[in-house]
């Protein structure tokens, strides 16, 4: 009797290739295909296609209220805050990974299976983590690093061996409609890049207004005002560009102050700390961690990792201290730690420490 799999198509060439590979390897494929929200008809189309091109049953999920009130509300709260998130974080572990088991377990599928680029392993202690894809340039392990146990058991990430390249090889040899289909490089939910104004428009729909929409004051570490700014939900640390301040010299984003509605200005020198913390840490390779550990720890997805030690300073908390300075770590962000190619765990940053 073949084994069941619910693999979660999105529409493009990555989760249809992971489906086609599974159909090939002797699963029944269940393709299922998540509304997030409205305006969601042209991915639905490509999923249908995809499933119709390889025969195998194809059904839609919505779950815009999930998604409305664990990642888009949360996303809007980080920016409101002062911090900078990664909603795609929230929503593998709360959405994705929950709703696929969910309906696994509704058609008797043992499996769930995602065309990300990283491979489930079991450790010789009997936990499950996720290591690096051999396409390192690809990899996504950093946005998984928040499922649990009982998610990564009923996983399958069939794409995690192979290249970018290799996969849409596999996608036009086995004639999938989305084999030439481009790469989406945004947040899904805010494809002009324009976070401000997606903020506002949210709270306008649930009547509500934020001083983090409002005009303040750019100063200088000491307090020492240098001009205005347009809101601080339209900053991040680190940043640079779009400050639209004539200084004479390259100034950066240093830190955001909700409470009074300021955004600090400063040398590039000053964001580089070695010290950071992180909340609601969910470990991965170990259930518990004593002591210290060294580890390798990525700052946001774009980061190559760097040498660090990490203890546990409370039940959720983590310390993490790097070897060398790290740039502009970043409150709302993950910290994401490695060990032997593996996520260890990881936690999200409240900022560095001095």
């Amino acid at each position: 009797m073949k084994k069941k799999v619910v693999v979660g198509l999105s529409g493009g060439v990555d989760s249809s290739v992971a489906a086609w590979m599974l159909k090939e390897q002797g699963y029944e494929v269940l393709g299922v295909t998540m509304r997030h929200f409205e305006g969601m008809e042209a991915v639905e189309e490509d999923a249908l296609g995809v499933a119709q091109t390889l025969g195998i049953s194809w059904e839609t999920m919505d779950v815009q209220t999930a998604f409305r009130e664990s990642v888009i509300r949360y996303f809007v709260q980080e920016y409101l805050q002062g911090r900078t998130p990664n909603p795609c974080v929230m929503c593998n572990r709360r959405i994705k990974w929950q709703a696929l088991l969910e309906y696994a377990k509704g058609q008797g599928a043992e499996w769930i299976a995602t065309g990300h680029y990283a491979r489930p392993v079991r450790l010789a202690n009997g936990r499950i983590s996720v290591a690096n894809a051999a396409a390192t340039q690809k990899d996504q392990t950093y946005a998984l690093y928040r499922l649990t146990q009982e998610q990564l058991c009923h996983t399958l990430m069939p794409i995690g061996e192979y290249s970018k390249e290799e996969v849409r090889r596999m996608a036009q040899e086995a004639g999938l409609p989305v084999a030439h289909k481009r790469d989406s490089q945004e947040i899904c939910f805010i494809p002009d890049h324009d976070y401000a104004a997606f903020i506002e428009k949210t709270l306008q729909q649930e009547h509500r207004t934020s001083g983090a929409l409002l005009p303040g004051d750019f100063v200088d570490r000491d307090g020492k005002t240098l001009g205005r700014h347009a809101g601080i939900a339209h900053y991040t640390i680190g940043q640079r560009k779009g400050l639209q301040l004539a200084m004479g010299r390259p100034v950066f984003v240093t830190q955001i102050k909700p409470d009074t509605n300021e955004v600090v200005l400063g040398e590039d020198a000053e964001l580089y700390t070695t010290r950071l913390v992180c909340s609601r840490v969910n470990l991965m390779a170990q259930e518990y961690l004593e002591g210290e550990k060294r580890v390798t720890g990525k700052i946001r997805y774009g980061h190559k990792g760097a040498p660090c030690m990490i203890r546990m300073t409370g039940r959720d908390r983590l310390e993490c201290i790097f070897d060398e300075p790290v740039r502009a770590v970043t409150a709302g962000q993950s910290a994401v730690f490695y060990e032997d190619g593996h996520i260890f765990g990881g936690g999200i940053i409240e900022g560095a420490v001095d």
